[in-house]
């Protein structure tokens, strides 16, 4: 059985007469005839029955009609979703962030992105940069959003947003009303950080942070999520130097003093596989580098506060 014959079948079952079937299928009757006898031959059964004078659909024939419209339809529209997939209309997308993004801009761009692919299913998961490398290089992620550049041969990263580290203090705290903060003035504090085991990167980062400034951290304790470092900090149990976009996460308790020094840049990249065939892929590539650009642009359009 072909698609061909029932595709027959469901034009002359309408039809009833041969000649017009025929002529709206641009074939002649014969071709017809043949595929009509082809298809109950391999049903098992009769479906029509036909003399000189009338075509009809017998009972076995009516019971057909609505499974055979339905298998076509079925067919047309797995070949439609297939298309869809491939010129990445449709399908899903899985997408690995860290917490940060949550207020980089990702959110905002993922609203853009699924407006302009309302087929496209996104699938998102926080998960920790050393975390997204492994589900990347197993394709259990399309793409991820990560703080460390330190990736595979076969992965291709984008810087996609730069800012600076601010240092995340209790509300009470001493030095809270500062506008600007010398990091030498939080020698002897206890530090919250991002966990080493985490993200090495960025413990590494800020421990340069602070070790550049003739810092040394006493580093009491640390946790996998950026909220959690900011909620440790509300409860009064330490300091933490945290990117600026944490400054909107909206936790109350907490006050964000700019450090007096605007050179050190917490840094967020866009990461995927070199080798792929998926169109959805490519297509949110295209929108992320458009939003990289911008926040670049904002980046450098925007003088940091140096006054104390």
């Amino acid at each position: 059985m072909e698609f061909r014959h029932l595709r027959y079948f469901l034009v002359l079952a309408e039809e009833l007469h041969f000649g017009r079937a025929a002529r709206r299928l641009s074939i002649s009757q014969p071709p017809l005839s043949l595929n009509i006898q082809q298809l109950e031959a391999s049903v098992g059964a009769r479906l029509f029955t036909r003399n000189s004078k009338e075509v009809r659909l017998t009972a076995a024939g009516k019971a057909f009609v609505p499974r055979a419209r339905a298998v076509l339809e079925q067919a047309g529209e797995a070949a439609r979703h297939a298309r869809d997939v491939e010129q990445g209309l449709a399908g899903r997308l899985h997408i690995g962030f860290v917490g940060a993004m949550l207020y980089r801009g990702l959110p905002q761009m993922l609203r853009k992105f699924q407006a302009q692919h309302p087929l496209l299913r996104v699938v998102l998961r926080e998960l920790n940069s050393q975390d997204q490398l492994v589900e990347l290089a197993h394709d259990q992620l399309d793409v991820g959003f990560v703080h460390s550049t330190r990736l595979p041969a076969e992965m291709q990263h984008q810087l996609f947003a730069s800012e600076p580290f601010v240092c995340c203090l209790p509300a009470d705290h001493p030095l809270a009303r500062k506008r600007t903060l010398p990091l030498q003035l939080l020698q002897g504090e206890s530090f919250v950080m991002f966990a080493r085991s985490a993200s090495p990167d960025y413990y590494e980062r800020i421990l340069t942070i602070c070790t550049d400034a003739g810092l040394y951290p006493e580093v009491r304790h640390q946790v996998r999520h950026w909220l959690s470092v900011v909620s440790l900090v509300s409860q009064g149990l330490g300091v933490a130097l945290v990117p600026a976009a944490l400054r909107h996460s909206a936790l109350g308790g907490v006050v964000f003093v700019p450090l007096d020094a605007g050179v050190a840049h917490s840094q967020s990249y866009c990461i995927w596989k070199t080798a792929h065939d998926n169109a959805a892929l490519t297509a949110f590539l295209a929108v992320m580098q458009i939003e990289a650009a911008r926040q670049a642009k904002s980046e450098k359009t925007t003088q940091p506060k140096t006054t104390s």
